[in-house]
């Protein structure tokens, strides 16, 4: 079965702090880039942050300094951890495989930032 799962969103309060977890399984893990996405209500979904398969990463402007993307490739695991927390953050978080002929979504986690 080839799937993405993602875990480890819900309610946190600004300031605070989530990690993320998207594992991976029926994919040859190590050899994909692999990224996370959000999509706030009304918004379109917008890249947050990639870790290729060599290990090198990007972020969007609004989440660098924040948001730390790693993956651990003896898990079949990315990560997103997210620090520093603003509501602007809220959304929906999707990981992201960019596989040889297509892209492999998760089903997103809900991350919502409030007081």
């Amino acid at each position: 079965q080839v799937q993405l799962v993602e875990s480890g969103g819900g309610l946190v309060q600004p300031g605070g702090s989530l990690r993320l977890s998207c594992a991976a399984s029926g994919i040859a893990f190590r050899a994909f880039d692999m990224a996370w996405y959000r999509q706030a209500p009304g918004k379109q979904r917008e890249l947050v942050a990639v870790i290729s398969s060599g290990g090198s990463t990007n972020y969007a402007d609004s989440v660098k300094g924040r948001f730390t993307i790693s993956r651990d490739n003896a898990k079949n695991t990315a990560y997103l951890e997210m620090n520093s927390l603003e509501p602007e953050d809220t959304g929906v978080y999707y990981c992201n495989a960019a596989l040889a002929r297509s892209n492999l979504w998760g089903q997103g986690t809900q991350v919502t930032v409030s007081s």
